[in-house]
């Protein structure tokens, strides 16, 4: 997908919620974008960045994430065949963990 096919707008309402919209850029803030279609994204966001990034990209991309949680780790460690040793966010975890942890 080219990157003037893609918009804000395709994506869940809820997303980016935190952000000014007209602000997020598609290569500027893919790892924001990123993370947040991987931990709070539907099925359909899902689709929208693997398109546009590619599988490969993605895992790499989260590699570097300093936070995510345990099911998204597992799903995107799974998809992307990258182990989850290499994930930034498995090998530097909270030293004080959250009282719950889902």
């Amino acid at each position: 997908m080219k990157p003037n096919q893609l918009h804000i707008a395709q994506f869940s309402s809820h997303l980016f919620w935190d952000a000014k919209k007209s602000d997020i850029d598609f290569e500027n803030n893919k790892e924001y974008i990123i993370k947040q279609v991987l931990e709070y994204g539907l099925i359909s966001d899902w689709k929208l960045i693997v398109s546009y990034y590619g599988l490969k990209n993605i895992g790499i991309i989260a590699c570097t994430l300093r936070e995510l949680d345990n099911k998204t780790l597992s799903f995107i460690s799974l998809l992307s065949e990258i182990p989850k040793e290499e994930f930034r966010c498995y090998t530097y975890q909270q030293s004080t963990p959250p009282h719950w942890n889902f």
